[in-house]
């Protein structure tokens, strides 16, 4: 119940615009808790990736934001969630320039808001990365699941209102002719994996939220598409800032396509960069993302 109880204080306080003494006292806790115990196994192995097999409330909140000594955990280490010790294997991306499915909507849809920067988010991307792109009116469920069964693209990113739950019913990802159920979405990348050489390497999931007070909902649509076969997601924890969001995955396609960077390293710097920045240096603009 202690536990229970700081995690949920702790969260409150990560999604405040600013950054609170009490936020940072709680990260701190958590270290004293969850690192300092190992943390002198971790220096003598020159660790450079945690990976962390989380349960209960522990998964909806950022490892990233754990606090310590003036410093972030994310300044120290890569950081990765997986939901079993049993591994998938994720490999890093092939070449230096990835190529990508690019899906997203800007327009307010099926009583969603507008999401004001996901054009910038999804042009920068494309100048990143080779990829085609399916933008509002063309972003349908139908030409959804013909461009992943058709293309070998081992990046697919999803720029639209979703929301990730434990309960089924509840977790979506919104198209523009209608919500795609997670059973669907996974049905449909399964589908794709089937008819491609390769798998998805990874899913980006941008703009979509774990359901309030759902333990088990971050790893609701994160764990149906590693069910599918797509080795990792990136999602995030709850709704992130549009403008600094652009920002993260401008940096994270940059790093992404850098030799021998992993997709948890790429996620890190694409963090820290958000974290240097006067405007988003408060955990609730950079911590929310994970990597699946």
């Amino acid at each position: 119940s202690q536990l229970e109880a700081t995690l949920t204080d702790w969260r409150k306080n990560l999604e405040k615009p600013f950054t609170t003494p009490e936020g940072k006292a709680l990260g701190s806790t958590l270290y004293d808790w969850l690192i300092e115990p190992m943390q002198s196994a971790l220096v003598t192995a020159d660790v450079k990736t945690l990976v962390f097999v989380l349960d209960g409330v522990l998964r909806n909140v950022p490892m990233a934001a754990i606090y310590h000594d003036d410093r972030y955990l994310i300044e120290d280490y890569a950081l990765a969630l997986s939901p079993g010790l049993q591994l998938l294997g994720p490999r890093a991306l092939k070449s230096t320039r990835s190529t990508a499915l690019l899906a997203g909507l800007s327009q307010a849809r099926h009583g969603f808001s507008a999401l004001t920067y996901v054009e910038n988010e999804l042009r920068a991307a494309q100048s990143l990365v080779d990829g085609s792109l399916l933008f509002n009116e063309d972003f349908t469920t139908g030409r959804l699941a013909e461009q992943i069964s058709k293309a070998n693209q081992p990046i697919v990113h999803l720029a639209t209102h979703g929301q990730f739950s434990s309960k089924v019913n509840e977790t979506f990802i919104l198209a523009w002719d209608r919500p795609i159920p997670v059973v669907e979405m996974s049905e449909l990348l399964k589908a794709g994996d089937l008819n491609r050489p390769d798998p998805i390497e990874l899913l980006i999931l941008r703009a979509c939220e774990s359901a309030t007070g759902d333990s088990r909902a971050a790893l609701g649509l994160a764990g149906g598409a590693l069910q599918s076969g797509t080795r990792s997601t990136l999602a995030s924890l709850w709704t992130v800032d549009d403008a600094s969001s652009a920002a993260f995955v401008d940096q994270f396609y940059q790093h992404l396509g850098q030799p021998d960077t992993s997709k948890a390293d790429a996620l890190r710097q694409a963090q820290l960069s958000l974290l240097k920045n006067p405007d988003y240096r408060h955990p609730t603009y950079w911590s929310a993302y994970v990597l699946v």
